[in-house]
């Protein structure tokens, strides 16, 4: 798919000096930054969703284990 995207021409010298590093064109050093960015999302709503209810299931009293986190500090 084809987009036209405003990239400050700041970003555009940047986009240059790394495609040049890297002997590759410019849209292929936007597609592999996108591909990143898209898979850093992805891993990070993953992981926060299988975090999400982990005490669930444990049958806990909340006050009690605070308390005794606390008292591992010591005084």
């Amino acid at each position: 798919m084809r987009t036209i995207v405003d990239i400050p021409d700041s970003q555009v010298k940047i986009l240059d000096q790394m495609s040049k590093k890297k002997n590759v064109s410019r849209p292929s050093v936007i597609r592999e930054a996108l591909a990143k960015y898209i898979n850093s999302y992805s891993y990070s709503k993953k992981g926060y969703e299988l975090a999400f209810g982990i005490w669930k299931s444990k049958k806990l009293d909340s006050l009690k284990y605070q308390q005794k986190l606390r008292d591992e500090w010591g005084s």
